[in-house]
């Protein structure tokens, strides 16, 4: 974990002073959203979601990894505390959603689904992604899939 953000303030780990400058960009751009957000997040939000939209914003895009097909499903907020190697990929499984959304739907579009499934009084994620994009979940799931596998 390179910083943390609470309400007050953005704190970086000792470690980040060792990163370079594009990453450390990355790690404040992504920051920065969660600061800025933090009104409009509920403390019960899927974090999962609310990381995957900060990298969108934090991240620049790259090309896409090589096919793994665990790599195709959406991650949980415990995956997030895994440590090691899963816990980045699954961030990445939420940045690639952030970005399919972004790019199929549209920024807007990514921007409703984040306050509705993220904002105070949030519904269910399927009710969301629903009333956000226009398609039910499984669809949206399943064609982030093949966005995913190029």
């Amino acid at each position: 974990i390179a910083a943390t953000t609470t309400a007050e303030r953005i704190t970086f780990a000792p470690g980040a002073a060792d990163m370079s400058r594009a990453a450390l960009r990355i790690v404040l751009r992504h920051e920065l959203f969660h600061y800025a957000a933090r009104s409009a997040t509920a403390v019960d939000a899927p974090r999962w979601l609310t990381e995957g939209v900060a990298d969108y914003v934090g991240r620049p895009p790259t090309p896409m990894p090589p096919q793994d097909a665990t790599l195709l499903w959406l991650p949980t907020d415990a995956d997030l505390d895994t440590p090691g190697a899963a816990r980045s990929l699954a961030y990445d499984r939420a940045w690639w959603f952030a970005r399919y959304v972004a790019e199929v739907y549209g920024a807007p579009t990514l921007r409703e689904l984040y306050l509705r499934a993220c904002g105070v009084g949030h519904p269910d994620l399927a009710t969301a992604v629903r009333e956000a994009v226009g398609a039910d979940l499984g669809e949206v799931v399943a064609d982030w899939r093949r966005w995913r596998s190029g």
